[in-house]
């Protein structure tokens, strides 16, 4: 297989396929489309992770003391009514079961990247703010992806303040969060990007990037998928190569998102498996 046999097998595909491959700290291997913006789904809560902690380690949150676990979220539209979660449209019941009760954010963080439950999101949203998970984006080098609002948050949707990924910025925060875990980087320290590359490792939905690795592979990383939008970004650590970022993102109608927006291991999900496996038989050929 070449890149080029590989671009020509996406080019067949119906839609917007991007796509990032690259070892650590180096120029990438190959890209396609890597600075198209897709609407980013759930991918937008690496963000979110990173501005947790990087406000932890400032002392402004404490990620292991209780908070309310309330459904009802200020939009980001000003003036508009506040919007809550719908519990069939998230993939967490964990957390629904703690509704008008306490936990701590640590947990709920957690809950955010390895069931991708939007209830965790939008809590850890108003604990930290928008304006710190920008920030995440900026120090991270990522230079189109924009978190505007809460998941569900239909009117500040409507009005046009959506969420935002590429690619290439996927990959940038993904990066520094492996390569932090070694050296100190802008993200935070060692310590704190060793502590999320841990909860990414966790990542319980596996049935896009991950299932094209061979079994036991080590993997950071986190999906997204909504009807019509299906995202795998992560780090692949082999044991016998160099870890190497590797991002999927499209906007297709092979992801079909299910009728509720559900998870579904739908064509996506496997054109995402099928590069995956692509770019894992060429690992040891990276650049860098």
């Amino acid at each position: 297989m070449t890149w080029e046999d590989l671009d020509a097998h996406l080019d067949k595909v119906p839609g917007t396929i991007s796509a990032y491959v690259g070892r650590l700290g180096a120029p990438p291997t190959w890209t396609r489309q890597a600075d198209a913006t897709h609407y980013a789904a759930s991918t937008m809560k690496v963000a979110v992770l990173v501005a947790l902690h990087r406000a932890a380690e400032a002392g402004r949150l404490d990620l292991d003391g209780p908070i309310p676990v309330r459904n009802a979220f200020d939009s980001a539209l000003p003036g508009a009514p506040r919007f809550s979660n719908a519990q069939h449209y998230d993939n967490d019941d964990e957390v629904w079961a703690r509704v008008g009760g306490e936990a701590p954010l640590r947990w709920l963080a957690e809950r955010m990247i390895v069931r991708s439950s939007n209830l965790a999101t939008n809590i850890c949203l108003g604990q930290v703010g928008l304006p710190a998970v920008a920030e995440a984006w900026k120090l991270a080098g990522a230079r189109h992806s924009v978190t505007g609002r809460g998941i569900e948050d239909f009117a500040a949707r409507d009005a046009g303040i959506d969420n935002l990924v590429t690619a290439a910025d996927l990959a940038a925060v993904l990066g520094e969060l492996a390569l932090g875990a070694r050296r100190p980087g802008p993200l935070a320290s060692p310590a704190g990007c060793a502590a999320m590359l841990d909860v990414l490792f966790a990542q319980e939905h596996r049935e896009d990037l991950a299932a094209g690795l061979p079994e036991g592979t080590r993997i950071a990383h986190k999906n997204g998928w909504v009807r019509g939008v299906r995202h795998g970004a992560g780090v692949v650590f082999p044991s016998d190569a160099p870890p190497y970022a590797v991002v999927v993102c499209t906007t297709t109608d092979l992801a079909d998102g299910g009728p509720s927006g559900e998870e579904v291991e739908d064509d996506a999900c496997r054109l995402i498996a099928h590069v995956s496996a692509r770019v894992w038989a060429a690992r040891h050929d990276l650049a860098g």
